[in-house]
């Protein structure tokens, strides 16, 4: 559908991938999934899982075929078999040989064979992606068990159940298996006067999130903009911000239709999904980025990498360890290009200072003098000072990422290099204002 005579910007490939298989097949089988979970909650609710289960098989097949769900459910074997020796080290060395076969060379030739087209093969590549978390959340949760256990949820049934949960199937958002488990068993249903309210609530808000990403990419093209350098080069220093706002702003409301679709589903379905991205005009630290954007995959990486490695009980080394550690396996889970090494680098570093502040500032001889000599609005904006720096790394991080590593040196270069120091502090106390806002926000966020 187009909403005006100007040309669709086809060069965002994940917007345009995801909407083609929307229009394709997706949509109609997201459908079926709403249609099979109402009947089956109204005549089976005892089995409810099981045809949940056959269903998402079923659409598996659907849109992967044959050769693609067996990779699927191999996958899943080998982690559960793996699981039964209840050794965390093993688990995760499985997964992570799991991920580092979708990387090969010879297996993708493979796996291109069986399809026709070069979309196809992302779908299979994406979905095994996704799923690598799932099987390794159940895995996990398998080994901490300790034994005699009598829950016959920890069985490969209800790992089936879980890994073949269509609404998350091909995109996610994570939810773990003991979530996913506990909300699935519960008796308590929603009326159908009230699952009629929120569909009607969601499918609203998806139409109007989707409605504005679309007229983005057929009137601001900013991505194609991105995808030469000479261009970002040429143009105005007030352009380039813009272009960096744009780009960040339409990803958060990209999410907000590719999480949303499956969240309305959980919801339909009596699951609590994680929170939708929280919008990315309020984010002013690289924390509250990873905290608040992908809620379940932040959840993910605190539950199953952080705090197993260690986490924060290990005194200061033991804490940069394990947050090097999570960087490394989200990078390395993204696809390992040289971009996301890059992306990750920063990360752990504005992460590692700004907890290296934050620690600095609340000790009671700093927390005495601040209170002493600063007024509560002088204090507020020292935050937001701090903050505009930390936000200015952060939006560079999100350009390394979207954009590549040439479109981060371009920005880094022309902002904070040609551009001192006129244009590095109009950045800076524009970020600082822009601070303000999200810090009020988060304390708002927090109290509600």
């Amino acid at each position: 559908m187009k909403f005006t005579k100007s040309p669709e910007d086809q060069t965002d490939f994940e917007w345009s991938f995801w909407m083609e298989w929307g229009k394709q097949r997706l949509v109609w089988l997201l459908l079926g999934h709403l249609a099979v979970s109402q009947v089956a909650n109204q005549l089976a609710r005892k089995h409810r899982p099981q045809i949940l289960t056959a269903y998402g098989v079923w659409a598996c097949w659907c849109v992967l075929g044959v050769p693609g769900t067996a990779t699927i459910f191999f996958h899943t074997i080998i982690s559960f078999c793996v699981a039964q020796f209840r050794s965390m080290y093993l688990s995760w060395l499985c997964t992570l040989l799991l991920l580092f076969t979708l990387r090969l060379q010879d297996v993708e030739e493979i796996k291109r064979g069986w399809y026709k087209t070069e979309n196809e093969y992302y779908l299979l590549q994406f979905t095994l992606t996704v799923r690598c978390l799932y099987y390794t959340s159940f895995c996990l949760e398998f080994c901490w068990q300790q034994l005699p256990s009598r829950r016959t949820v920890y069985s490969l049934p209800w790992m089936m159940a879980y890994v073949f949960y269509y609404p998350v199937f091909h995109n996610g958002p994570i939810l773990s298996f003991p979530e996913f488990v506990a909300q699935m068993q519960q008796q308590e249903h929603c009326s159908m006067k009230i699952s009629l309210g929120v569909l009607a609530q969601g499918l609203a808000r998806l139409l109007g999130c989707w409605c504005l990403a679309e007229l983005m990419v057929h009137l601001m093209y900013m991505h194609a903009i991105y995808s030469s350098a000479p261009l970002l080069g040429a143009v105005s220093c007030w352009a380039l911000g813009g272009l960096a706002l744009a780009q960040v702003l339409f990803f958060y409301v990209k999410y907000l239709v590719l999480f949303g679709i499956p969240a309305l589903l959980m919801r339909l379905d009596g699951l609590t999904p994680p929170p939708l991205p929280r919008c990315v005009s309020t984010m002013f630290s690289f924390t509250g980025m990873w905290r608040y954007f992908d809620v379940g995959l932040h959840d993910f990486l605190i539950r199953y990498v952080y705090i197993p490695v260690g986490g924060s009980q290990n005194g200061l080394l033991g804490t940069l360890f394990s947050t090097a550690m999570t960087f490394t396996f989200v990078s390395y889970w993204h696809g390992g290009h040289d971009y996301l090494w890059c992306w990750a680098a920063l990360n752990w570093l504005g992460v590692t200072v700004e907890n290296g502040v934050r620690r600095l500032v609340e000790t009671p001889c700093i927390q005495d003098s601040l209170v002493q000599f600063l007024s509560p609005r002088a204090r507020r904006r020292f935050h937001a000072a701090l903050a505009s720096c930390s936000t200015s790394m952060l939006i560079l991080s999100n350009l390394v990422f979207l954009g590549g590593n040439q479109v981060g040196k371009i920005y880094w270069n022309r902002i904070f290099v040609q551009g001192w120091p006129w244009v590095t502090l109009s950045v800076l106390g524009f970020l600082y204002c822009y601070s303000h806002v999200g810090i009020a926000w988060a304390q708002t966020y927090s109290v509600n």
